[in-house]
């Protein structure tokens, strides 16, 4: 069972992103997300997706960021636009899946810095 993630890097201000994370080795996914860790704060959730499709944002991160997924290639994706300073972290990806059992996964995160 592995998570890739990739899309991670510098950008100014008001700038985009595109994150991806690529799971293999599941069976089942129930429930895909993404997390950020900010220097010296702890993680938060940023966006979530159900199998079924609904979805869940941080109040920081709405009408900016969008998340998606596709379930054929077990990818979840996050597009971040309107990008500020304050969203610079390391983010992960997670998901709730089932191999043997369900349980949560956790990708190796990327670094997204956001020059002011």
């Amino acid at each position: 069972v592995q998570l890739q993630a990739s899309g991670g890097g510098l950008v100014q201000a008001g700038g985009f992103l595109r994150l991806s994370c690529a799971a293999s080795g599941m069976r089942s996914i129930s429930v895909m997300g993404w997390y950020r860790q900010a220097p010296g704060k702890q993680r938060e959730l940023v966006a979530e997706i159900t199998s079924g499709g609904q979805l869940n944002y941080a109040d920081s991160v709405k009408g900016r960021f969008s998340i998606s997924q596709d379930n054929t290639k077990n990818t979840v994706y996050l597009q971040m636009d309107s990008l500020k300073p304050e969203d610079t972290a390391v983010y992960y990806c997670r998901m709730y899946a089932k191999n043997l059992l369900y349980r949560e996964y956790w990708g190796q995160g990327t670094l997204v810095t956001v020059s002011s």
